[in-house]
Formats: C-alpha cells, structure tokens, sequence
C-alpha cells in the first residue's frame, strides 16, 4: 500500500519519536498531533482526555498512528495515577476513532497501540495472539484500550493494534532504567529470575508498525514481540556480556514490591508471547536475539 500522509499521536514518546524519525528519512509527509496549539503546518492539537481531535487536519491522511498515553512504569500506580493511565489510553484512542470515522474520506489504516499486558501472568506456557485476555489492570486497560477504535472499524478503516513487548532501547521506557544499573555493575535478576520478558528491539518495533502499515489486509491483534523470549535470568546474563559488567546484584521480590507497589506484580510475572501472525504476515526481525537487540540499542 502506498502511503505518503501519516499522522501520529504520541510522536514525543520512545517509539513514536522513533517511528516519526523513521518515515521522515524516507520522505514521508508526518503528522503529529500535539497538545498545545499548532506552530507549523505539520501539526494537529488534539485533547486525548477531553475526547477532542481537529479532525479537519487529519483530512488527506493515508494512515493514523496511535501512540499517545501515561508511562506505565514511570511512577507508582496509585488509584489517581493508574485512572490517568486508562483515559489517556481509552479516550484518547476513542477521540481519533471517532476523528476518522467522521472524515468523507477516512484514512486506508488506522494502527493503534497496546501492549503484552492484554495476556497477563501466563508463566511457562507460551501464548500468541489467539490467547484470550487476562485479568487484572493492565489486561482490563488493553482491552479497553482496544475496544475504543470501534467507531474506525465500523467506519470500515482498517484497523490493527500492536501488543508491543518491552521494548529494548538506550534511552525510555523500561530498559532506559535498566542500561544505568547494569553499566555501573549494579544489575541483577528481579526476583528468582525465572519469569519470562517478551522483548523486541527498538528497531524491529518501528518496522513491525511500518510492515503492519503497508500491507493490505492485515488488521486484528498483532505482537510485537522477538520470536524467542526469555527468562529474567537469561537476559540479566546476556545484558552482563554484551556490556562486559558482572550481574551480581539481585533485587529480592519483597523488595520490588515495596518499591514499585502494585507495578512489582508486572515487573515478577511471566509472559511468554510470540509474535504468531506478525510472522505468519512475511515479517523478518533483524534481531530476533537479545544480545543483538542490546547491541542495536548501544
């Protein structure tokens, strides 16, 4: 599919930043939207909490991107913060859909965040998209978040949402915290180390987007998730590797707890995902490998 107009929501965030620097390079027209009132020509003010989008400037878009929301891991989760995290997610996405679905004439494709958090504590057992939504806040969140693209579906946009994995990255997000410890020689597993992250390179996240982008037919639920996950410990040890630090420094569970609150929850349990259809789609990671997406990210 050719794609020349793109506009994207939360393009001040890791991936969005990336993704916008990506499509730029390759001369495509970007789009940001932005919170306070436009300075240039590409640029939309949009009030994600508020349910407000000029959709006006969203007219002539051949695809809309849907980054925007809260950290979730930037602070503690409490009551105030974690409603903060489910608006800026669910009326924020349910703003842009209700924007598309009003245009004469919609964009072809409309790609909407969420996150590996829709699965839940899965322990060993690997899971892909198939796999039904879990229980607690942040399953609750992703489906929530998902229901809220509704109106471009039914406006017929085709529409896809990415279930992004921890995103391997020098700099934001959860990795971001990681890189400081392990450099000084302070990292450890978290907990017994036995709980599996599914993680994917900065890189292949802002291809995947890309490749889900420009290809026609494809809509649903899609992870973005390197096809070989694993453990905490594993990759506690090949973080001390790549970056030549010893991995000396565990970090005990009742200790996280204390820390991180309700977050410690997410941070101990176990997904196991795989990335089914994005590979089924024709998708080649060019690090499927952690010690090559640490490598990318330095």
């Amino acid at each position: 599919m050719e794609l020349s107009r793109i506009a994207v929501a939360g393009a001040s965030g890791l991936i969005g930043g990336a993704l916008v620097r990506s499509l730029t390079a390759d001369g495509h027209d970007v789009v940001r939207l932005v919170r306070r009132a436009p300075r240039s020509a590409d640029e939309v003010q949009w009030d994600p909490e508020g349910r407000r989008v000029d959709a006006a400037g969203l007219a002539g878009c051949d695809a809309v991107v849907n980054l925007a929301g809260a950290g979730v891991g930037s602070r503690r989760w409490t009551e105030a913060y974690k409603t903060r995290i489910r608006c800026s997610r669910a009326l924020g996405t349910t703003a842009l859909a209700e924007a598309i679905a009003s245009l004469d004439e919609p964009p072809k494709v409309f790609v909407n965040g969420s996150a590996i958090g829709y699965y839940g504590e899965t322990g060993e057992r690997t899971i892909d998209e198939s796999a039904p939504a879990g229980n607690g806040f942040l399953p609750e969140l992703c489906v929530e978040w998902e229901q809220a693209a509704m109106p471009a579906e039914k406006a017929g946009v085709r529409t896809v949402f990415t279930r992004t994995g921890l995103v391997v990255a020098r700099k934001g997000g959860a990795w971001g915290k990681l890189f400081p410890l392990f450099k000084a020689g302070l990292g450890g597993r978290m907990g017994d180390g036995r709980q599996y992250w599914s993680f994917i390179s900065l890189h292949d996240e802002v291809a995947a987007i890309r490749h889900l982008m420009a290809t026609d037919g494809l809509s649903g639920a899609f992870n973005l998730t390197a096809p070989n996950p694993l453990t905490n410990r594993e990759i506690t040890e090949a973080m001390g590797r790549v970056l030549h630090r010893p991995t000396l420094f565990p970090v005990p569970a009742p200790v996280l707890r204390a820390v991180l609150g309700e977050m410690a929850g997410d941070v101990l349990g176990s997904q196991r995902v795989l990335p089914k259809r994005l590979l089924e789609s024709g998708f080649t990671f060019a690090f499927p490998e952690i010690e090559g997406a640490v490598k990318a990210a330095l």
